[in-house]
């Protein structure tokens, strides 16, 4: 435990968004599907927004904390290619479908089950969603996987933050949430609701999930 709270506070002099980490690897999944139009539901300072603006994409962000979703629409308050709501994800506009919908570090503050069919119903057809997840820890499996995170993270943390920090940086006060349900409950849920949807487990407590709404129908 002494070992873990020294690697807490290493962490916290030093630190580096694991969200961001992805964000490379969401917008080249985006980008491979075709997309033109995407939601980013839980959008933050704007990162990925960013990314997916690069790469050709209009984006909808929604962003629930008023001051987080300031800072975005700051951000892009000279582009018409990116919209920033002030909203949570049932503050989407429920009529419109998205040629691609990512969420990061997003998904487990919202009820799983009804949140991955109402997002099947955002896309439109032969649309992608791109999730990058937090799950609960349970097992030998999520021990094993979170102990190369745990050598790795303060590594990554001296080579993106090298000078200490006296607070973290603003894309990373955003409010956080435990994750209640594991990856097993994940896979489960996913395998009723995304039927097809590829799931892996990944480095720093993250989980990925992509899935492809079928071309004839809009993923209702």
């Amino acid at each position: 435990m002494a070992l873990r709270s020294h690697l807490d506070q290493f962490n916290r002099r030093h630190p580096w968004s694991h969200n961001d980490h992805y964000g490379p690897w969401v917008a080249g999944q985006v980008a491979a599907s075709g997309a033109r139009h995407v939601l980013d539901v839980g959008c933050g300072t704007g990162n990925l927004a960013a990314l997916l603006r690069r790469g050709g994409a209009t984006v909808t962000g929604l962003e629930p904390d008023p001051a987080t979703a300031r800072v975005a629409a700051e951000r892009f308050a000279g582009d018409p290619a990116v919209t920033i709501l002030q909203a949570g994800f049932a503050g989407r506009d429920p009529q419109r479908r998205w040629d691609a919908v990512t969420l990061v570090a997003v998904l487990h503050h919202l009820p799983l089950v009804p949140t991955l069919r109402e997002l099947r119903g955002c896309l439109a057809p032969g649309g992608r969603l791109v999730v990058v997840g937090c799950y609960r820890q349970a097992g030998p499996a999520d021990l094993l996987t979170a102990l190369p995170a745990m050598i790795a993270n303060p590594i990554v943390g001296m080579v993106k933050h090298p000078a200490r920090a006296d607070a973290p940086p603003s894309h990373m006060t955003a409010p956080t949430a435990e994750p209640r349900e594991t990856l097993a409950d994940i896979r489960a849920a996913a395998a009723r609701e995304l039927p097809g949807a590829r799931i892996r487990r990944r480095l720093f407590w993250r989980y990925t999930l992509v899935y492809d709404a079928a071309h004839g129908s809009s993923g209702a």
